[in-house]
């Protein structure tokens, strides 16, 4: 949303972004104070998708897809580009999936520059949106789920990232709330980064024991930081010290 909006005001173009009435108010103020124009949606009773083709449709706005469109995923796939560049060779690399753009895109790039490296996913343990499509081999749709992980709050993944997970994803990881939770604060407390719930899932499955890592260089997406800092205050108070930091 932050993108899109500065993008646009740089372009001099419009801009028109649904966000969930409940989204982070941190995030809510950034894409407001880029110039864009926000339209709030209720993402436990609305559909998303039907609402942002419609918006686009009676404004005459090209639709910019969050996570189910070739260039989103390939801009979301440079964060693996500079993962390689900075880290080089890596084992396994995990990425958090909502709609599934970032997975793609860093399982493209990984394949690209190391075809032996193993892919996996991590998700809210209580939206089994990619484990189900994985699955099924096509999108499924499941309810939005009550969790901490907001920015994984879709009801499915997109059709595209789901055509690159099923030929490069090895291993999908349903993480619970308070392992989102135990993520974030060994971040903030060994490594100082501050990152919202969904932007921890991918370490919260590495730490959880759940996949097969031990001896392994492993690479994670720590993708996004939207968190304001009331909630990232209640929710380190209620934390235990060095909770996760033991891993697997």
């Amino acid at each position: 949303a932050q993108a899109v909006a500065l993008a646009a005001r740089v372009l001099g173009a419009r801009a028109v972004v649904l966000m969930p009435h409940d989204a982070p108010a941190g995030k809510r103020a950034a894409t407001l104070a880029y110039g864009a124009e926000v339209v709030d949606f209720d993402r436990y009773t609305e559909d998303r998708e039907a609402l942002t083709f419609e918006h686009g449709e009676r404004l005459g706005l090209p639709v910019i897809h969050a996570y189910d469109h070739p260039l989103t995923m390939a801009g979301q796939g440079t964060a693996a580009l500079e993962l390689f560049e900075d880290a080089g060779e890596l084992d396994v690399l995990v990425a958090c999936a909502g709609g599934g753009g970032l997975l793609a895109g860093c399982a493209t790039v990984a394949a690209a520059l190391q075809p032996d490296c193993r892919g996996g996913a991590a998700e809210p343990e209580q939206r089994p949106a990619l484990r189900e499509a994985m699955r099924a081999g096509e999108p499924v749709k499941v309810p939005v789920p009550r969790t901490l992980a907001d920015g994984q709050q879709t009801a499915s993944v997109g059709r595209l990232p789901l055509e690159v997970a099923l030929a490069r994803v090895h291993d999908v990881v349903g993480v619970g709330d308070p392992e989102l939770v135990a993520a974030m604060r060994l971040l903030f407390e060994r490594s100082k980064v501050v990152v919202e719930p969904s932007g921890a899932s991918a370490l919260a499955a590495v730490l959880s024991g759940r996949l097969e890592l031990r001896g392994l260089r492993v690479g994670v997406t720590l993708s996004g930081g939207n968190v304001d800092a009331e909630r990232f205050a209640r929710l380190m108070s209620s934390a235990p010290p060095d909770s996760a930091a033991a891993g697997p």
